[in-house]
């Protein structure tokens, strides 16, 4: 007889349990969810629940395994419902997570740019300013018409003559 001494410590016993992947449970889910929400599943679970009703209604009654208040198709639609929220809940949650990381990573992005283009924004003052400074082509182009035409004019001499020599003007 084992006599049970609070003095030794006790063996370990190796507790098997089942081991899973949240995250490959977790897309399972997503999968489930996805399914529930599209046109095909409402397309099949109207089509099982309209031959379940249409058998039991109108078969005899010994071929009949649900008759009329249809009380077992009731407890499995009772047993989907209560198995898909949970997973849409959790498929909703993973989405929320995923929402979240693009969240930030967007703001991230954004803080970014932002920062390119406040950057960008005082080269651009700079460069404004430094042109400034700059002649502009107008301006340049003034002057050089002005001084073309000081050219093409001939310079009145003292005397009164113009540079060909001949007086100027009636004396």
């Amino acid at each position: 007889m084992a006599v049970n001494r609070l003095d030794q410590p006790r063996e370990l016993r190796r507790i098997i349990r089942p081991h899973y992947d949240p995250e490959a449970f977790g897309r399972l889910s997503e999968q489930i969810a996805r399914f529930l929400g599209t046109a095909r599943f409402l397309v099949y679970m109207t089509g099982f629940i309209a031959v379940w009703v249409t058998w039991n209604a109108l078969a005899p009654r010994s071929l009949a395994w649900d008759p009329y208040p249809f009380i077992f198709l009731t407890l499995i639609l009772s047993l989907q419902a209560s198995y898909a929220a949970p997973l849409i809940l959790l498929a909703q949650n993973r989405q929320a997570d995923r929402d979240r990381v693009q969240s930030e990573q967007d703001r991230m992005t954004t803080e970014r740019n932002q920062t390119e283009v406040e950057y960008l924004t005082r080269e651009i003052a700079g460069l404004r300013l430094s042109l400034g400074d700059l002649a502009t082509r107008d301006y340049i182009r003034g002057e050089l018409e002005r001084l073309l035409d000081e050219i093409r004019e001939p310079p009145a001499r003292q005397d009164g003559s113009t540079r060909d020599g001949a007086p100027k003007g009636p004396q």
